[in-house]
């Protein structure tokens, strides 16, 4: 089992690699995630309603805005590891910055939530930085008849360690004043990070083919249009993820309409955050075999139902156990969501595709109807409130779930073949 004579001995040993790589972003991770300790820190900062439910959304809708540029250069990248680690040294000083200010600064007022929000956005397109090339990475370090195994087990460890992380959250929030309990977090993070960036260099790559860098621009934006004109099966894809942005917004509002129900101790974030990565660790690794045997396409279907649940739940709860329920389904859907989005990339590019292009064409044509449901969001819920915001994004959840399980068929079965650069001059 070879793939350019890269073999299963060298698949296992980046299979190892990637483990304790995804292990210090899961830990990290905890510190910083988008549906539980931002909203509740951007809550606590008394940032305006519109601001605090547009945490996930506004995360995704940043990391899409650089992605079709990045997706430009890395074609003209050569030296894929040195890529990556450069990549990733953009993405490293806002959330030091952050750290650094919340955490040893430790200001307050009435607009310092503005400046943590400014950190976030930079932090935010930083990553959006690395996802064209960290995707083109992850081609030349697996075997690609073992992909969902390998994105499965890794993000298992991912939210393996984010479960470890969510209680080390509990305790710091719960032990060190506000609001340098957060700052503190946020230089945990930073250095998880770059303990993760440093394992890049003991990764084994397959060889790359001998292809001449694209330094055209016009070529390049002439395999954009060809695989949005040809890729009919991609576009009802494109068609169902936008309305499933519903979803970012959604996530960002839980545990802050749970918290003005049931008025827990903020420090409860931890556990939201260990229970949503434990089941994302499970869900990972489960969605990641159900892929490989049914298709990618239908395990994003049972992904969504997760987060449609998360959302019901998040509707009636009026306990405790209710807002763990929550996150129980939240996990479900945040792990599943990373193996079946990553895996489908891959299988909408094939083998011939750059996945480059894929990964930033879906962000980047999302991320506007991710923006649109934020401002609608931030609209509706001072007249209507949380609630009645939740139910009209549940709505067009629902719409995306049937799309893609009735409209959308599997790549594996309906591909397109990727046009060679000769074909689009």
């Amino acid at each position: 089992m070879t793939d350019q004579g890269f073999g299963l001995r060298d698949h296992k040993h980046n299979l190892i690699y990637n483990a304790i790589h995804e292990g210090f972003w899961g830990f990290g991770i905890a510190f910083h995630s988008t549906y539980a300790v931002v909203p509740l820190f951007l809550k606590l900062l008394d940032a305006p309603p519109i601001i605090i439910g547009s945490a996930a959304g506004v995360f995704t809708a940043c990391a899409a805005i650089p992605q079709l540029t990045m997706a430009f250069i890395g074609q003209r990248i050569q030296n894929i590891k040195k890529g990556i680690v450069l990549a990733h040294s953009i993405m490293i000083p806002p959330i030091l910055l952050a750290g650094f200010i919340f955490g040893i600064l430790a200001p307050t007022g009435p607009n310092v939530w503005a400046i943590y929000f400014g950190c976030f956005v930079l932090f935010s397109l930083g990553v959006g930085v690395v996802f064209p090339i960290w995707a083109d990475f992850l081609e030349f370090v697996h075997l690609s008849e073992r992909r969902g195994e390998f994105f499965g087990i890794s993000f298992a460890i991912t939210n393996g360690a984010g479960f470890l992380g969510g209680f080390a959250v509990k305790k710091l929030l719960e032990s060190v004043p506000f609001p340098s309990n957060f700052g503190y977090g946020f230089l945990i993070y930073s250095v998880c990070i770059m303990a993760a960036v440093v394992l890049f260099v003991g990764y084994r790559l397959k060889p790359k083919k001998n292809k001449k860098p694209n330094r055209d621009f016009r070529l390049f934006r002439n395999q954009l249009q060809f695989v949005l004109k040809t890729d009919g099966n991609y576009r009802r894809y494109l068609f169902s993820r936008i309305l499933l942005a519903a979803n970012y917004p959604a996530i960002s509002l839980y545990a802050v309409y749970a918290h003005e129900k049931l008025q827990f101790d903020v420090s409860e974030a931890g556990i939201f955050t260990a229970i949503t990565v434990l089941l994302s660790g499970l869900s990972s690794f489960i969605m990641g075999k159900i892929g490989d045997k049914l298709g990618h396409k239908h395990a994003m279907v049972f992904v969504f139902i997760g987060f449609l649940a998360a959302l019901v739940t998040a509707l009636n709860a009026k306990t405790m156990m209710h807002t763990y329920l929550i996150f129980v389904f939240l996990g479900i859907g945040q792990g599943g969501f990373l193996t079946t989005a990553m895996s489908l990339i891959f299988e909408f590019a094939g083998d011939e595709g750059d996945k480059k292009i894929y990964f930033a064409l879906t962000d980047s044509l999302t991320a506007p109807f991710v923006v649109i449901f934020i401002i609608l969001s931030g609209i509706f819920i001072p007249s209507h409130g949380i609630a009645t915001v939740l139910v009209g994004l549940g709505f067009f959840i629902l719409l995306g779930i049937l799309s893609l399980a009735f409209f959308t068929k599997e790549p594996k079965t309906a591909r397109t073949e990727f046009a060679p650069p000769e074909m689009v001059m």
